[in-house]
C-alpha cells in the first residue's frame, strides 16, 4: 500500500462532517436522554436495541457518572442479584463476594455499557448541556434546549439550539437538572408530594435501592426520571457505591417508554 501524506484539512473535514451528520439526525429523535451515567446509558441501550431512535446528551467530557470512581476511588462496584442480570446482559463479568453481593470492575462496567449502547444504535453527545425544555400543546415536554457546556462554564451569552423528541428522560443524577428546570420555568407541577424536586435524603442503601424503582416513572407529561435523579426528585435516600438499582432503573425507564411506543 502506498504511503499517503497526512492532510490536516481532510482530518478536520472528516471530524466536522461526520459529527454534524450525527447531530443533525439527533435534532428529531424518539427519546432524548439527559445524562450519560449508568442509568441513562442502560435506558438508551434497551431502547436502541428495540429500534427506538435515542440520543444522550452529557454535559461533562467523560461519561459514566459516578460509576468510574467505584467507591471512594476504588474502582469496584457492588450489585445485587437484579443488577447482576443487567451486567450479564452487557457481558460484564462479576464475582460473588458474599451471598447476594456481586462485585464488578467499575472501568469494565462503564466502558462496556458505553460500547454496547453505541453499538445498539444510540448516539452519545458529550460536552452538551441541557439549558431548557420545549413545551407545546397540552403542556407536554417535547424537546430539549441545548448548548455547549463550555458556553456555561465561560459564562457567555450564546443562544442555544433545540432538538425535538417524543419523550425526555432526566438521568442527570443527584442534580436532577431537567426536573429542576421544569420547576423553575413552569412552577411546582411534578408528580411529587410538593410538585417540586424534594431532594435526596442521607445514605440508606437498602431503602434507596428499593425505592429507586418505585421512583422511576413519568414525573411530568413527556418527562421520565431515572437513576439517582429519581430518588432526588422524590426525596429518597442515596445508595453509595451499590449500582444495581441504577441499572435496573435505566431498564425500567426504557420499559415504560416502550409501552408508550
Amino acid at each position: 500500500m502506498a504511503k499517503t501524506e497526512i492532510d490536516e484539512i481532510k482530518v478536520s473535514k472528516a471530524i466536522i462532517e461526520t459529527y454534524m451528520k450525527d447531530l443533525l439526525e439527533a435534532t428529531e429523535t424518539d427519546v432524548a436522554i439527559a445524562g450519560a451515567g449508568p442509568a441513562g446509558m442502560t435506558s438508551a441501550y434497551y431502547l436502541a436495541k428495540e429500534g427506538v431512535k435515542t440520543a444522550i446528551f452529557e454535559r461533562k467530557l467523560s461519561i459514566g457518572g459516578g460509576m468510574w470512581g467505584g467507591g471512594m476511588m476504588f474502582s469496584r462496584i457492588v450489585v445485587q442479584e437484579g443488577g447482576r442480570e443487567v451486567l450479564k446482559e452487557f457481558g460484564i463479568s462479576s464475582r460473588e463476594y458474599e451471598d447476594g453481593y456481586w462485585v464488578a470492575d467499575a472501568i469494565e462496567a462503564v466502558s462496556t455499557i458505553a460500547s454496547r449502547t453505541i453499538k445498539a444504535g444510540a448516539r452519545i453527545f458529550n460536552l452538551i448541556s441541557v439549558e431548557d425544555v420545549m413545551i407545546r400543546e397540552g403542556d407536554r415536554i417535547n424537546g430539549l434546549v441545548l448548548n455547549w457546556s463550555a458556553v456555561g462554564l465561560a459564562n457567555l451569552h450564546v443562544d442555544p439550539l433545540t432538538i425535538r423528541s417524543k419523550v425526555v428522560v432526566d438521568a442527570t443524577g443527584h442534580a436532577s437538572e431537567v426536573c429542576r428546570i421544569v420547576c423553575k420555568k413552569i412552577g411546582p407541577k411534578l408528580s411529587t408530594e410538593t410538585g417540586e424536586v424534594i431532594g435526596e435524603k442521607p445514605m440508606w442503601a437498602d431503602v434507596g435501592e428499593k425505592e429507586i424503582l418505585e421512583n422511576t416513572k413519568e414525573v411530568y407529561p413527556g418527562l421520565i426520571v431515572a437513576g439517582m435523579a429519581a430518588n432526588a426528585v422524590f426525596g429518597s435516600p442515596r445508595m453509595g457505591a451499590i449500582f444495581g438499582g441504577m441499572l435496573l432503573s435505566g431498564k425500567k425507564a426504557a420499559e415504560i417508554i416502550l409501552k408508550k411506543c
